[in-house]
């Protein structure tokens, strides 16, 4: 039973960690990333017909301008929004979107994510179909994406990103070490180049697992023993529950849990994968902004 969950949170992990891209691995990759963006930003233009490969992106969209919006990915997280229940769909789950269903609505722009949308991306771009490729590791990519969305359907992009700093408080800093969990098998940890770990540093989190560096599959994250956990020892856990089996059950019958500071005095949270680890759509940001601050203000 925990081998068939571990390998089903494995296969969210490889394909979510694709949507949101691999962290870069250094800040000069991080800045050809946004040249990038800007490079595509300057080549689509007053787009009129939007669809959005990814749940955040159609949520962008659709806050920016709802008339640009004609199709999106059927994702969780967008079936369960009645904003988008009339949207027709162009994927199913995490399946790769169909082509013919996007060249159907007749686009003039299809944004995707990096790593997850590339082949269909390449496609729409073969049938003279422009594209956005978007990458979020941190609260910088978020804005940096808007700007791009919003200058491509000639949209103002201010008061989306003036709501984005009512997010986080202002001149908010956390005193408690901080460690995030998101598996027990092996034990995976954000550090400062994921989505994760750069929200935490937005709440000045003491993230003991921002420097570390690994040989974890997963773009910016590291795998730690149960012993370095225990040296660690953090005042605060935040786990992130893949769904099924909750990951704090699976990680109370490891010997060294209870001999953590944050499990003796009742300091471990469970988080929504959406939010913290993958950004999902703006609602579910904020969601997790508003928990971490509570949080860390207790």
């Amino acid at each position: 039973m925990k081998k068939n969950i571990w390998q089903f949170f494995c296969l969210i992990l490889v394909i979510c960690f694709s949507v949101i891209a691999c962290s870069q691995t250094s800040n000069d990759s991080k800045q050809n990333s946004i040249s990038e963006a800007n490079t595509e930003q300057a080549t689509v233009t007053k787009a009129e017909r939007v669809v959005a490969l990814t749940s955040l992106t159609a949520d962008i969209t659709y806050q920016l301008d709802s008339t640009k919006l004609v199709g999106i990915a059927g994702s969780r997280l967008l079936k369960q929004d009645k904003r988008f229940t009339n949207l027709p769909t162009v994927s199913e789950g995490r399946t790769q979107a169909n082509l013919e269903k996007i060249v159907a609505l007749k686009p003039d722009l299809v944004i995707g994510a990096k790593g997850f949308s590339d082949r269909v991306l390449t496609k729409v771009e073969e049938l003279g179909i422009k594209t956005i490729t978007t990458s979020l590791n941190s609260w910088e990519d978020l804005e940096q994406v808007t700007k791009t969305v919003a200058d491509a359907i000639a949209a103002n992009p201010q008061p989306l990103l003036a709501s984005y700093q009512s997010y986080i408080p202002d001149n908010f800093k956390s005193d408690a070490s901080t460690l995030v969990l998101v598996s027990r098998q092996p034990i995976l940890a954000p550090n400062k180049k994921s989505w994760a770990g750069d929200l935490l540093a937005k709440f000045q989190a003491k993230n003991l697992a921002a420097d570390l560096q690994g040989s974890s599959p997963f773009g910016g994250y590291v795998t730690l023993s149960a012993e370095k956990v225990l040296q660690a020892n953090p005042e605060i856990i935040l786990l992130v529950d893949p769904g099924q089996q909750g990951i704090e059950e699976q990680l109370k019958v490891e010997s060294f849990w209870k001999e953590l500071q944050a499990t003796q005095s009742n300091r471990v949270y469970v988080f929504d994968y959406y939010g913290l680890v993958n950004p999902g759509s703006l609602a579910k940001i904020k969601e997790a902004c508003q928990k971490l601050e509570q949080i860390f203000s207790s």
